[in-house]
């Protein structure tokens, strides 16, 4: 038996003769840097199937531990001896106490008060059944468990009950964030119902680890001491809701939006009060945790928190918080579970945790008239296990309320009952996502659709934060016509839902908004300078705005907008380009802001899969005047050019344009690219687009692979130009001009981005390119999604200072495309008609 006092922290080095594994401080690396490797690699194995972290950090414990490795008795020896475990456990304790002042701080009660009596009630009965099935189950266990008879009988009892009845709030959001139920009527009653049920947790924590004591001589001890324990728990719960929270409002108060940085006084002041609340809980006989939660619900939410979460979580979450999880897994000894009679029971005591949940919270779920497989799959989602249930059994542990086989039998159970949760979710419920209305696809379905239907333009703006409301502002005040149909806007906040803390607090505020229920008065910081700048449009009284926000993966990020594009019936979605320019101060020159690759993808993944016609901004500065309605003698003019080329995203663009023509704001001017009429007379011997699948779609255009009409396309490009020119031109209210060129049309278009003389350049795609655009089909592409047009003008060393808005009309033949290759008349004869796009000069 090694005395730990004298254990040293650091060794002298091998050369000196010291081996590190015998010190404290370098072992501590060691065991820090194997559970990380380990826990993080069996999240990437775990994540396809949609489980939680948590999981990965339990079976990595588990696998380091005696079940596993630890069998071998020289490993375990010498990289988890027994003197390092309080160490390993003290270190993982700090992150511990951080991380549930975090929990604290994003815990918003005021939202679970909002959702009302109904998840009260399901809260309160998936406590109460699965407790009072834990209070059975606990009898068995004394009567068949050796040595479970040793401790209290009321201790065993409440710690047995409180072991099943918990639902862990944190793991739960990222569970229904993975499976796109979070902003689901059923998402939002399960979250609601899982706040309430972690407060009452906490308070049932509280109870048990008063009742424990020193657990084995619990039984023994005055039941007086238990009530003075509590009695302090509740006068230290008194105290910091009515001193010390007013304090943190004062704290919070000397902290403005306007200050970019926070005091670092006031950072060390709140992460010292954690330190001390967990004293002082401990101190009075409940688990200092507890303290440092009750701290963290005692700071108002808003940017003074925010920012501490930001300061906290990555050191906490990342790196010490998986030490506790794995401390928890390496204690479990899953061979200490011997025999059919010991595994019989894990299989009662994963049966019973369910059953409770699942059936005390679906017969409640079933009086408050939620249909039958809603109820069932709260029932479900409220059996999710996590950080408190792991709490609870390690308090056990150390209590010596739970021994080796009842602690492993119960960290299975959790681990059992959070990891079937999402798979069994997704094969009871899937929800709703077909609609029975037909959908207005595109713009031109609104000038053909009836007097009923024709009456809305409805728009689905998303928007990354408040950089993309100027340009967004100035083009949606561009398109509100003052003649033709009301305009609703849906606004969508896009939040990338990542595994830092912060995104449970993100949680709370799409709840708040509502997704995809589009409240009309929404509150919070993000709609008071987003949504709240669009607030005058609506006053216009042809403008309705619905703001919401959809918190997602990037790479599932497209589902959600697609799902309130077809649900909302929406003609068009605008999506902001992934680069924006902006001018520094008082220097004009523009400087580039990437918000990352990742919206990139997104944008690219809407552009092939959405149910409508989509719009692409870039904006160089789109916002920096306001369009107004104009006065007598002062009209604020926004100049907007359409370059026009021929073809369906083109028509889709002069659409658009005739919507803005309407606004006495706006001055549309439309330049027509005509090729020179020798070579448009070369007909057949002109040029020839061959798909190329195995090309690089990154560096490359693609293109349509539908089979079209080329005479049938002229004719309805040279009907959409005289209707425009017919309607608006000729009335004085749009400029037409037309341009001439060879084959090369780059030089014309760029002396038109680079000129400033437009805020506002409009352009299609091009996924069936007309002859002239077909010609850059073999240039390098920067930004392939935008098509060639589109890209000349984004692609920063070209010196365009204006604004481009790309747009893709919505077509079910054009939704194949391909990377392709030009060929010239000779060189295409040899191909089938079925390997070439029908795109001729």
């Amino acid at each position: 038996m090694v005395n730990i006092t004298s254990i040293k922290t650091a060794s002298h080095g091998l050369w000196q003769g010291d081996n590190p594994l015998n010190f404290a401080f370098p072992i501590l690396i060691v065991q820090t840097t194997l559970i990380i490797v380990v826990s993080r690699f069996l999240a990437f194995l775990l994540k396809p199937l949609h489980q939680p972290k948590v999981i990965a950090e339990i079976v990595g414990g588990i696998l380091l531990g005696p079940s596993a490795l630890g069998r071998n008795k020289d490993y375990l020896h010498k990289i988890f001896p027994s003197w390092s475990t309080p160490i390993l456990e003290s270190v993982a304790s700090i992150g511990l106490l951080f991380y549930l002042f975090l929990v604290g701080l994003e815990l918003d009660l005021s939202s679970s008060r909002r959702s009302g009596r109904r998840a009260f009630s399901i809260a309160l009965a998936g406590i109460m059944l699965p407790f009072l099935c834990g209070i059975g189950v606990a009898l068995v266990f004394r009567k068949t468990i050796d040595g479970a008879d040793k401790a209290g009988f009321t201790q065993f009892l409440v710690f047995m009950g409180v072991a099943l009845s918990i639902t862990a709030f944190p793991v739960l959001a990222r569970i229904l964030a993975e499976l796109k139920l979070l902003t689901t009527q059923i998402g939002e009653t399960a979250m609601a119902a899982a706040a309430v049920n972690d407060v009452g947790a906490w308070i049932l924590l509280a109870v048990a680890v008063a009742l424990a004591g020193d657990g084995a001589g619990g039984h023994s001890k005055s039941p007086l001491i238990s009530i003075w324990v509590l009695l302090s728990g509740v006068a230290f719960v008194a105290f910091m809701m009515v001193v010390i929270r007013p304090a943190m409002k004062w704290v919070v108060s000397r902290c403005t939006p306007e200050q970019d940085v926070v005091d670092e006084a006031y950072i060390c002041l709140t992460l010292t009060g954690v330190m001390v609340a967990g004293f002082m809980t401990d101190l009075i006989g409940i688990h200092s945790i507890f303290g440092a939660f009750v701290f963290g619900l005692t700071i108002p939410k808003g940017q003074f928190a925010d920012r501490l979460i930001s300061r906290v979580e990555d050191i906490v979450s990342v790196l010490l918080l998986p030490l506790y999880f794995a401390s928890s897994g390496l204690k479990t000894d899953v061979a200490k579970i011997r025999g059919g009679r010991a595994w019989g029971l894990l299989a009662l005591v994963i049966t019973t945790a369910c059953a409770g949940k699942i059936l005390g919270t679906f017969v409640v779920a079933m009086m408050f008239m939620i249909p039958v497989r809603e109820s069932l799959t709260l029932g479900v989602l409220m059996s999710t296990k996590g950080l408190v249930e792991l709490i609870v059994l390690n308090i056990g542990k150390e209590k010596k309320v739970l021994n080796d086989e009842s602690f492993a039998i119960l960290v299975l159970m959790a681990l059992f009952t959070t990891f079937i949760t999402s798979p069994v979710v997704m094969a009871i419920y899937k929800p709703a996502r077909g609609i029975s209305i037909r959908t207005h696809r595109k713009l031109c379905d609104l000038s053909t659709a009836d007097q009923s239907t024709k009456d809305e333009l409805r728009i689905l703006a998303c928007v990354h934060g408040p950089n993309n409301a100027p340009s967004l502002i100035s083009l949606i005040d561009s398109i509100r016509s003052t003649k033709k149909s009301q305009l609703k806007l849906f606004l969508m906040h896009l939040v990338e839902l990542t595994e830092r803390s912060s995104s449970i607090v993100m949680v709370q505020r799409a709840r708040k908004n509502g997704f995809p229920f589009f409240n009309r008065t929404p509150r919070g910081e993000w709609y008071d300078r987003v949504a709240g700048a669009f607030q005058a449009y609506s006053q216009l009284g042809r403008v309705s705005v619905r703001p919401t926000t959809a918190i997602s993966n990037l790479s599932t990020m497209y589902e959600d907008i697609c799902h309130v594009a077809e649900d909302k019936r929406v003609a068009m979605i605008v999506l902001p380009f992934h680069k924006q320019w902006r001018c520094d101060g008082d220097d004009h020159e523009k400087k580039e802001i990437n918000v990352g690759n990742g919206w990139r993808g997104v944008n690219e993944r809407v552009l092939q899969n959405a149910p409508c016609s989509v719009a692409v901004l870039v904006d160089r500065g789109f916002g920096k005047f306001k369009a107004q309605n104009p006065e007598p003698g002062k009209v604020v003019a926004i100049r907007i050019c359409i370059v026009f080329f021929g073809g369906p995203d083109d028509r889709e663009a002069l659409q658009l344009g005739g919507r803005m023509v309407d606004h006495p704001a706006v001055k549309v001017k439309v330049v027509r690219f005509v090729e020179k009429e020798d070579l448009e007379s070369n007909g057949p011997h002109g040029l020839m687009l061959k798909p190329l699948p195995t090309k690089s779609t990154e560096n490359s255009y693609s293109f349509s692979t539908a089979k079209m009409d080329r005479e049938k396309e002229k004719e309805l490009d040279e009907a959409a130009v005289a209707e425009f020119r017919s309607k608006l031109v000729e009335d004085g209210t749009a400029e037409y001009t037309e341009l001439v060129v060879a084959r090369n049309i780059v030089e014309g278009v760029l002396a038109i981005g680079r000129s400033g003389d437009q805020d506002l350049i409009m352009v299609g795609k091009g996924r069936f390119p007309s002859s002239m655009v077909a010609e850059l089909a073999d240039r390098q592409a920067e930004h392939a999604e935008l098509g060639p047009v589109g890209d000349i003008l984004t692609y920063s060393g070209h010196g365009v200072v204006s604004s481009v808005l790309v747009i893709q009309q919505h077509d079910v033949a054009h939704a194949v495309e391909a990377p392709v290759s030009k060929m010239v008349h000779g060189e295409y004869e040899k191909f089938t008609p079925d390997e070439s796009s029908g795109v001729q000069a």
